[in-house]
């Protein structure tokens, strides 16, 4: 099931950004440290494939994503709409 982000929150560590959703995207609280722990998740992994991406929290209709400090938000905004608009997945 595709995603659409419907807004974006900012936190207090300026390299993580709350996306919230139109649909859940999990039942609970799932989170990926690395690449490694997202085997196997399709979102997980389509997310970390740039490697721009350092870790995920999702829960409900919202996740969090954190960027590695050397990548720029438009560039991690593109690829996370992105991976959500196409990717064929159940919560």
């Amino acid at each position: 099931m595709p995603w659409t982000i419907t807004q974006y929150e900012t936190t207090p560590n300026p390299n993580a950004l709350k996306c919230w959703l139109d649909a859940p995207i999990s039942e609970g609280p799932m989170s990926f440290l690395s690449a490694e722990a997202a085997m196997g998740h399709p979102v997980g992994e389509a997310l970390f494939a740039t490697g721009k991406i350092s870790t995920i929290l999702l829960n409900g209709d919202w996740l969090t994503v954190c960027k590695i400090e050397s990548t720029t938000w438009p560039t991690v905004k593109k690829h996370v709409e992105r991976v959500l608009s196409t990717i064929e997945s159940t919560p």
